[in-house]
């Protein structure tokens, strides 16, 4: 399905409605066919607007297949679901992804491991190639700590909180969409648990929010009232990986031995499940 142009990106209609909705849209990580099929179904069911995120890796490991078999998948749902790559780390894979016809509405051209300087250098450039592409662009202003599977390891790189000041520097790239670090972790959280700073995401959201579309990161863990919390401060897109993935793994493990489609089949549904979960705790549910 051809790519309509950026005034139209699917992405971006999708975030914008939550935005004047004052809810959410999930975002799910998906590593395979099946956790696809999960989301797409999930909206459908739900009758709720959804992203499905890529990492670099189904590139590295796929090349093409994945993200067209994902465009497909995506593109052709009954309710509004994009494609999205989530943190494309290089140049040269952001200009990869975006030549992919027909391919991904948005990408996170993750430049946030190089110094403040150079991340906003290279993403106003590649911004402006993903945007003549019919691409929208999400960045991550300051750093948000941790690693997550499929994404290059920067876990040993500090984190560094952003600033309402970082975020319009952001803005003026050119970006739809921004990822504040305000205490949110990609990963595990650790000992000392969850210490989200609200009142850095409302700054945040009070000096950018009405040019572009805050995005939560690290968010696997939490629950609905935090979810809720990070909704009143200007979160439209809601980033989950295990919440959804671990269903998969969990199901792989009870049916091991069992026959392989049916051992798919019900990973799919208990991913579907929990997607679903995440789309009435967001308020997305029912939206589409």
């Amino acid at each position: 399905m051809p790519r309509p142009p950026l005034s139209e990106n699917r992405s971006m209609a999708i975030l914008n409605a939550a935005k004047a909705g004052g809810y959410a849209v999930p975002g799910m990580c998906c590593y395979n066919m099946e956790s696809i099929i999960a989301t797409v179904r999930a909206a459908e069911a739900a009758r709720s607007p959804a992203m499905v995120l890529l990492f670099p890796w189904a590139i590295e490991y796929a090349g093409d297949a994945l993200v067209k078999a994902a465009a497909e998948a995506a593109h052709s749902a009954s309710v509004p679901v994009s494609l999205h790559l989530d943190h494309a780390q290089t140049p040269e894979l952001v200009r990869r992804a975006a030549d992919i016809p027909d391919g991904f509405d948005s990408i996170m051209c993750d430049m946030s491991h190089y110094e403040k300087e150079e991340n906003l250098q290279l993403t106003a450039e590649l911004v402006k190639y993903c945007h003549e592409r019919g691409i929208a662009a999400e960045a991550e202003p300051g750093r948000i700590e941790g690693g997550e599977d499929g994404v290059a390891e920067t876990a040993d790189l500090e984190a560094v909180l952003t600033t309402p000041e970082q975020a319009e520097e952001f803005v003026a790239t050119g970006i739809e969409m921004l990822a504040p670090a305000f205490g949110n972790v990609h990963g595990e959280y650790g000992p000392r648990g969850i210490q989200l700073e609200y009142d850095r995401l409302e700054s945040i959201n009070k000096a950018v929010g009405d040019r572009v579309r805050l995005v939560l990161h690290g968010a696997d863990p939490f629950d609905e009232s935090i979810f809720k919390k990070c909704i009143a401060a200007g979160v439209t897109k809601v980033n989950i990986n295990k919440g959804m993935n671990n269903h998969y793994a969990r199901v792989q493990e009870e049916m091991q031995g069992k026959p392989l489609t049916s051992v798919i089949e019900a990973g799919t549904k208990a991913m579907q499940e929990a997607i679903e979960r995440y789309m009435h705790w967001l308020g997305s549910a029912g939206k589409a």
